[in-house]
Order: structure tokens, then C-alpha cells, then sequence
């Protein structure tokens, strides 16, 4: 990596992006920077005051304020650091909106879909190209990103896609949910099924036309699973959170993935969960009925 490197993590003012954030400072050097972003400028700035103050903090640590749902902000983003920076040598997309098991997944769906998968494609338009060599660009997903826990009817639209088929596959997925035909083509009613294998095939999808490139500098692209993690998110959800990991613990394993060099290549463009990559074919479709998230 550079000498001088920059990291961004988004959704980084509390739980597991907060956590991130706060393991990239305090294995940084004193002349990188570190930003978080958020929605809300007075948590952006709270949760900057926050880590700035930490003991293990080395890296400069910044704020800024972003709507993930925004791609042109995104994309103005990731361009303000091409020409401060030259580039970025870390992004983290870790956004995620908040849903509740007794919420209607058909009326929440966009706004989940917004932020966990137009904003996820938006980040590796706007980020791959500003990556410097030796970077890492990493996605936040989940053992659900594996395609075989979607219906076998549907695996098609993500299996060795492009960027722009997952996308058009996602924007089909919300038009089916909101004519209500989302069921007989084979969706399942869970919203974070099908969004967390969009996510992965994403990246999957960068990650097949930059890999001979990306492995000469010793760059990774690559979703991460940071398995059962502990946060007002997540919590609603567990029927037993007892084995649940702390944000800080879970942030651990993809921290070390960050930092190892050279780049594994079993690795890249993979889900990977605590250092090994997880079979893309595996997994089975979700009960309905029994929708406890799975790290």
C-alpha cells in the first residue's frame, strides 16, 4: 500500500462500521486518514470526536456526511478523493438499512434495496476506478450472499453476471415485489436473501474483469462475511444471540484481511468469512417462516 493511504467506511457511526472504523485508525499510521461517513452530520461528527479520542488511535480521522442512497454523491465522493488524494487505498461499504421482523418487507423494500444494493453498485462504479494499487475494496455481506440460498429459478440472473445484469436482476426483483408477483417467480418473501446475493454477485462481477490486473498490484476486491454480530441491526432477529459476536470482535477478521499482504488469490473477488473464501454455488432457500439471520 501507499505510503500515505486513505480508508472510507460507510455506515461507520455506529456497530460493526463504527467498529471498522475504529480498527483502520488504530492500525493506520499517523500520516493516513480514516473517514467516516454517515447520514446524520451530528453523528458523523460524535462518532468522529469518539474515535479521535480512542488510545489506539494513530491515523487522522475525518467526518463526512453521506446519503448512500445518493449515487451522485457517491460518485462526487469518490471523485473529490481522486483529486485531493490521487485515489483511495481502503473502502469499506458496510451501509444498511434497519428492518424489523414484524415491519412489511413488501413496504420496506426500497429503502432496503436502496441502501444495501443500489448504493453497494454505486460504491464499485465510483471507488474501482479511484482505487490505487495495493488497495482494498470490500463488501460488507453475509453467508446468505451464497446463490444457492436463492430458489434454483432464479440463479441465472447472478451466475457469472455483469455489474450491469445484477443490477437490472435487482431492479427487477423490487418491480416483482411491488406488483406482488415476486412469489411465483421464485423470490423469496425475506428481503435479505436475495439482496445479500446481488451484493456478492456485484462484486463478483468488478472482480472478474480487474482480477489479472488487481493481483499484479496486490489488490483486493472482495465481500466479507463478519459472521453473527451483536447490534440493535441484528438484534431483533436472533432467537439466540448468546453466541453472537461484539462489533469490535467481528470487525477483527476483516481488519486482518485488509492488512494481509500479499493478496491471497482464493480470496479475491470472493465472500470470504474469517479468512476463507465460501462456495458461491452453496447454500438452500431459506423457511419463511423461520427467518433468523444467518452470519
Amino acid at each position: 500500500m501507499n505510503a500515505s493511504r486513505i480508508a472510507l467506511v460507510t455506515g461507520a457511526n455506529q456497530g460493526l462500521g463504527r467498529a471498522l472504523a475504529e480498527g483502520l485508525a488504530a492500525r493506520m499510521s499517523p500520516d493516513d486518514l480514516v473517514l467516516l461517513t454517515g447520514r446524520s452530520r451530528q453523528r458523523v461528527d460524535g462518532a468522529v470526536h469518539e474515535v479521535t479520542r480512542l488510545p489506539g488511535t494513530r491515523a487522522r480521522v475525518e467526518g463526512r456526511v453521506l446519503d448512500v442512497t445518493d449515487t451522485d454523491a457517491i460518485a462526487r465522493l469518490a471523485e473529490d478523493l481522486r483529486a485531493r488524494h490521487g485515489g483511495v487505498d481502503v473502502v469499506v461499504s458496510n451501509a444498511v438499512a434497519r428492518l424489523l421482523p414484524e415491519e412489511s418487507q413488501a413496504q420496506r423494500a426500497d429503502e432496503f434495496i436502496d441502501v444495501s444494493n443500489t448504493a453497494t453498485h454505486a460504491v464499485l462504479r465510483s471507488f474501482g476506478p479511484v482505487l490505487r494499487p495495493g488497495g482494498r475494496l470490500i463488501v460488507v455481506a453475509s453467508t446468505l450472499g451464497t446463490l444457492g440460498h436463492l430458489d434454483p429459478r432464479l440463479h441465472h440472473l447472478f451466475d457469472d453476471a455483469s455489474l450491469d445484469q445484477v443490477e437490472y436482476a435487482v431492479e427487477s426483483w423490487r418491480s416483482a415485489v411491488h406488483r406482488g408477483t415476486a412469489t411465483e417467480a421464485g423470490w423469496p418473501l425475506w428481503l435479505n436473501v436475495p439482496s445479500k446475493v446481488a451484493q456478492v454477485a456485484a462484486v463478483r462481477a468488478v472482480a472478474a474483469e480487474r482480477r489479472d490486473h488487481d493481483l499484479a498490484t496486490d489488490t483486493l476486491i472482495a465481500a466479507v462475511c463478519p459472521g453473527m454480530v451483536d447490534t440493535a441491526t441484528s438484534r431483533p432477529w436472533f432467537s439466540d444471540y448468546s453466541h453472537a459476536r461484539s462489533p469490535s470482535d467481528a470487525a477483527r477478521p476483516v481488519l486482518d484481511l485488509i492488512f494481509t499482504e500479499p493478496v491471497d488469490p482464493s480470496l479475491y473477488g470472493e465472500l470470504v468469512r474469517f479468512g476463507k473464501p465460501l462456495d458461491w454455488h452453496d447454500g438452500t432457500p431459506p423457511v419463511e417462516q423461520d427467518r433468523v439471520l444467518t452470519p
